[in-house]
């Protein structure tokens, strides 16, 4: 039987203990993420239960942001395991997010102003994971094709 391994700069890099520890610590700041968007949607359910006004835009992104919790996770979780694909979508997510969910928010009467800091709090580990994606560890491990 034949054993035929290819052994890749690339390769090598994915597995190395920084590459390794990177991916981890951008997996844990995803489950984070995905717990503060989950408890920003039970806060949506308490609020809206209790009687205060809670609108369609704060229930849609309150139900959709956990489900791409999920998303990204299994993105990040491709990534580790080689996926260029997955890494390019989850830098780019990591990046795009935050821009987009803070600044809707910004807009005037779109949302309460206690809406805005749990969403703001929610980006901040995938604030962190734009960092990630971007340090030399995984750049080196996914280098720009040209």
């Amino acid at each position: 039987m034949e054993t035929n391994k290819h052994t890749t700069t690339a390769a090598t890099l994915l597995n190395s203990p920084r590459t390794r520890e990177a991916f981890d610590t951008a997996k844990n700041n995803v489950k984070v993420y995905g717990a503060l968007s989950a408890v920003a949607l039970l806060t949506v359910i308490v609020v809206s239960t209790s009687g205060h006004m809670v609108n369609t835009f704060m229930w849609v992104r309150a139900v959709l942001l956990p489900v791409v919790a999920v998303l990204i996770y299994g993105m990040t979780v491709s990534a580790s395991r080689g996926s260029r694909r997955a890494f390019e979508r989850v830098s780019a997510l990591a990046v795009i997010m935050p821009i987009a969910i803070i600044g809707v928010d910004l807009i005037p009467d779109v949302c309460p102003p206690w809406y805005a800091v749990i969403q703001a709090v929610c980006m901040l580990p995938i604030i962190r994971v734009v960092f990630i994606t971007r340090g030399s560890e995984l750049r080196a491990a996914f280098p720009k094709s040209r």
